[in-house]
């Protein structure tokens, strides 16, 4: 019985050393092959994605919140005291400069034209009649048969009676006048507002007929933080300084201009107020809506662009990596001039190298690097002797 324990437990002995050495011997198989765990291994390329940097001109802008606002906008009302007898326009419709809009009554103003005018034509035959006398009493004072005081008489009465032909006339065009205030027309070429009065209506000059808004050209008024004032100023110098406007949702901006520049600095906000003018034929602005503007204040030609993806900042400053020649990552220092959605124009490269998107954050400088998508070195080196077997 001793004799089967020991043999047991020789043989578990036995066992058990062997399988150490094995461990030992698979360990150092590791090592020798260069593992990533290995004293003396190498670090395996990381595998990067690379984009290579174009060439554009990318304009620097300034974005704001603004508000469409009309260059014109009338609220007609009338002039006079009276009713509405005919309104010739339709709520929203778009009318034309001096298009007639309202007729009020207008029997008395006319009544007033009519007595005016009856006033001048009296006037004119009591001056043709004193004219005549006045030259009848010339011819009797060559001939020593009147006095030339009456004479004179005759001269004053002419004259008073065309001073009074004269302020007649002046009544007529000023009752005309009157009488023209009955007629409202469009003031400018615009849309028409809300009617409040109809047919019947008795308006006074307190009194709101509707509005007429100019929509075709049309401003966008916005605030720009004082910081951005020289740059403004700097570009319109320059000539036109472009603007866009957006409504939000799926509609597609729209271009401007540069239109105006306010003269004075809002010191509680410090910000200064701006204009910008859009053509409008199709209706895209709307007096009142918030939009979203973009200034370009200067461009920069032929800029070098990367994605914003690719920069990486740190305490030393600000870099990106490339990849050179022997594949290799070289960390390079750059400059960013302007970021633009996902994009950024830099300085510090020539734009011709391979620079590193993603992957970046397992590098190091001179580390190596396999583009995604490569097969590893080791791969081929395996596949060319299998391929000799094969051939053989």
């Amino acid at each position: 019985m001793k004799k089967n324990t020991l043999a047991v437990i020789a043989v578990v002995v036995a066992a058990g050393a062997g399988g150490a050495w094995y461990m030992n011997r698979g360990a150092e198989a590791q090592t020798e092959q260069g593992g990533a765990g290995g004293k003396g291994g190498a670090q395996p390329p990381t595998t990067v994605n690379v984009i290579t940097p174009t060439r554009q001109d990318v304009g620097v802008d300034v974005a704001a919140n603004g508000t469409v606002t009309p260059q014109r906008t009338v609220d007609l009302r009338a002039q006079t005291t009276s009713t509405i007898r005919t309104v010739h326009i339709k709520e929203g419709q778009f009318v034309k400069a001096g298009q007639l809009m309202f007729s009020l009554d207008d029997r008395s103003n006319q009544a007033s034209v009519a007595q005016a005018q009856a006033e001048v034509q009296r006037g004119r035959a009591s001056l043709a009649d004193l004219e005549r006398q006045y030259k009848r009493s010339q011819d009797l004072v060559a001939q020593k048969f009147l006095a030339q005081s009456a004479v004179d008489t005759l001269r004053s009465q002419v004259d008073g009676a065309r001073a009074a032909l004269a302020a007649n006339s002046a009544a007529v065009r000023a009752s005309q006048v009157s009488a023209s205030y009955t007629s409202i027309r469009a003031p400018m070429a615009g849309r028409v507002g809300a009617i409040n009065v109809y047919p019947g209506s008795l308006v006074q000059p307190s009194t709101s007929l509707t509005t007429v808004t100019q929509l075709d050209p049309i401003d966008v008024a916005f605030t720009l933080p004082e910081s951005n004032l020289g740059s403004v100023l700097a570009a319109q110098k320059q000539g036109k300084v472009t603007v866009e406007a957006t409504t939000g949702g799926e509609a597609k901006p729209v271009s401007g201009e540069l239109s105006f520049v306010d003269n004075t600095v809002d010191a509680t906000s410090g910000t200064i107020r701006v204009k910008a003018q859009f053509g409008n034929s199709d209706g895209a602005l709307w007096p009142g809506q918030y939009v979203t503007t973009r200034v370009t204040v200067r461009t920069i030609s032929n800029a070098v662009v990367i994605p914003q993806n690719a920069i990486i900042i740190n305490a030393r400053g600000t870099f990106v990596y490339v990849v050179e020649k022997d594949g290799t990552a070289r960390l390079a220092p750059i400059a960013r001039q302007h970021a633009f959605g996902l994009n950024a124009a830099v300085t510090g490269l020539a734009g011709n190298e391979q620079v590193i998107t993603e992957g970046k954050q397992n590098l190091r400088p001179g580390g190596k690097v396999r583009l995604a998508g490569a097969k590893p070195a080791r791969d081929k080196q395996q596949a060319t002797p299998a391929g000799k077997d094969k051939a053989a």
